[in-house]
């Protein structure tokens, strides 16, 4: 380890403050990071490794050497006397917010879960601000920031300081790189193995991610937008009717305890008295907003998945509009993640109208307010978008009215670790038998609507973890993500007018939903549903092409 030269030893000055040298700090602050603020990777490790032999504990100190050289490497690269208390200030406020959700909610700090918290609006941020937390930030932010500014560090020579830094860097190497060999074919085979590990090393998942998002934003931004669909033209409908298209996108609702699915608890009592058709197995794109709402809209879909390209596209709602068709985009989340880029969108985040507003949220049937206004604004097709807060967690009680506290006890707080299994289940089904209501009501609507050959299609963004295997919420890497975060619902229900119109087979459609579907199938579906020619039309993902009789 490092020598009483590269280190300049501890001494306390008359006024009793401790004094060390930058290096030291840096070793001592990593130290700290790899002890007391990796629980979740300790835990993510135990649950793979045999600690009942040496071989076991032996890897597990080789990572502990290679975890505190990784950050005491990326330490000395930016701290300096003039700026490290600074520099550590700021790194260990994160690191204790960081350490709190992972340890919770044994989260992962990838690149998509730091988009999901920067694009995270107030009043949601505010639902995650608990007591649990305040906890957490005292015992990992200020207690050691406290001790960090009693430091006095040692002035030293500009050209003593660059030969030290250098030799510590080179020492630091050596080191960590021999910890690492000694277990090598462990420790290799257990990152290539569990690739998502690295997303667990604090506060280096932090910086990491960080840098990759402020990368992809920086190259996103010279790029030019990809136009998608401008050759979309609608046919026209033999009857003469416009057609009007509502898509649900439902908020974190998972297939799992879906009534229609087979969830033994009814969540679902108004669809089931409808004629709605249920698929049964469908997979969504991401498991977080951020990744699923792009992706779902658009051409590329989870088969040709590529991020940068799908940001960077057209979606499925500007293929509309180059086809004529009006579209309307109306929001209780936190925005459509560009999906509706210049085109028109309305936001309930603000909204105060009695009886569905609270005076800081709203529920989901603000969404339906004043409609009726918008739809008869326009004789052309529209395709009107209604985005749910719908069962967005930690809050789950939050999200439903009072009178659909059916299932009891419910978990009412954000902290679900001071509630019981049953609990977290209860509001969160609650939540979802709110969900079931919204949508009865919406197709209520539609049926009201005369003239028009009217549709709907709801669809989840994601699933929810709800404790399984001591995972919550949402946002688990796609690779290693449990089917409760990747499984969500899907429901269709057709008018009459527009079964008549374009002859679909209801029994076919019944049929097809027995078969696997995904996010991918939304694009051409809904492009086929409101009889859109495009070359980026797809019949194989058009869950309607097999059921609609040959014209």
């Amino acid at each position: 380890m490092p020598s009483h030269n590269t280190f300049d030893r501890v001494k306390t000055t008359l006024a009793g403050r401790p004094q060390i040298s930058v290096e030291g700090l840096a070793l001592l602050t990593s130290l700290y990071f790899t002890v007391f603020c990796n629980n979740a990777f300790w835990a993510f490790y135990g649950s793979l490794a045999d600690l009942s032999v040496p071989r076991g504990w032996l890897t597990g100190l080789s990572l502990a050497i290679g975890i505190t050289g990784l950050h005491m490497g990326l330490l000395c690269m930016v701290l300096a006397r003039w700026n490290a208390k600074g520099v550590l200030t700021a790194v260990l406020a994160v690191t204790a917010f960081a350490v709190y959700y992972m340890n919770q909610y044994m989260v992962f700090i990838d690149a998509d879960m730091v988009r999901n918290v920067l694009h995270t609006e107030p009043k949601e941020a505010m639902e995650l601000v608990t007591p649990g937390l305040a906890w957490a930030v005292v015992f990992y932010a200020v207690i050691p920031i406290a001790v960090l500014w009693r430091i006095e560090l040692v002035p030293r020579p500009l050209g003593r300081s660059v030969v030290v830094r250098m030799a510590t860097l080179l020492i630091l190497l050596a080191v960590t790189a021999g910890a690492i060999l000694a277990s090598f074919q462990d420790v290799s085979a257990m990152m290539r193995n569990n690739k998502s590990m690295r997303y667990l090393i604090t506060p280096g998942n932090v910086a990491a991610s960080l840098g990759r998002v402020a990368q992809e934003a920086m190259e996103g931004a010279a790029k030019p937008r990809i136009k998608v669909g401008e050759d979309a033209i609608e046919r026209s409908d033999p009857d003469g009717r416009p057609k009007l298209l509502v898509i649900i996108v439902g908020e974190t609702v998972r297939a799992a305890n879906w009534g229609l699915s087979g969830y033994l608890t009814n969540t679902t009592p108004e669809l089931q008295g409808l004629d709605v058709v249920n698929f049964e197995d469908v997979t969504a794109c991401g498991t977080s907003t951020e990744v699923s709402l792009p992706c779902m809209f658009s051409a590329r879909g989870r088969r040709n998945y590529d991020k940068d390209a799908i940001k960077r596209s057209e979606s499925l709602l500007h293929v509309l509009n180059y086809a004529g068709i009006r579209t309307l985009w109306r929001d209780n989340q936190t925005g459509c993640k560009g999906v509706c880029m210049d085109l028109p969108f309305q936001s309930y985040l603000s909204a105060n109208i009695p009886g569905v507003c609270d005076g800081s949220r709203c529920f989901d049937e603000v969404l339906l307010d004043q409609l009726q206004s918008e739809v008869e604004s326009s004789k052309s097709s529209q395709v009107v978008v209604l985005h749910q807060l719908g069962n967005h967690g930690p809050s789950y009680f939050s999200r439903y009215p009072p009178q659909f506290k059916r299932f009891t006890p419910a978990c009412e707080t954000a902290q679900l670790g001071d509630c019981t299994p049953e609990e977290i289940v209860n509001a969160y089904d609650n939540a979802i038998l709110y969900t079931d209501h919204f949508i009865a009501r919406t197709i209520d609507f539609l049926k009201k609507q005369a003239g028009r050959d009217t549709a709907l299609i709801y669809i989840s963004d994601h699933g929810e973890s709800l404790g399984e295997s001591g995972l919550y919420l949402h946002g688990i890497p796609y690779a290693i993500a449990p089917d409760v975060q990747l499984k969500v619902p899907m429901v269709l229900w057709l008018s009459d007018s527009i079964k008549k119109s374009q002859g679909i087979s209801m029994a076919c459609l019944r049929k097809r939903a027995r078969v696997p579907a995904s996010h991918d199938n939304l694009f051409s579906s809904t492009l086929g549903l409101m009889q859109v020619n495009t070359r980026e039309y797809d019949s194989e993902w058009d869950v309607f092409s097999k059921c609609v009789a040959p014209r």
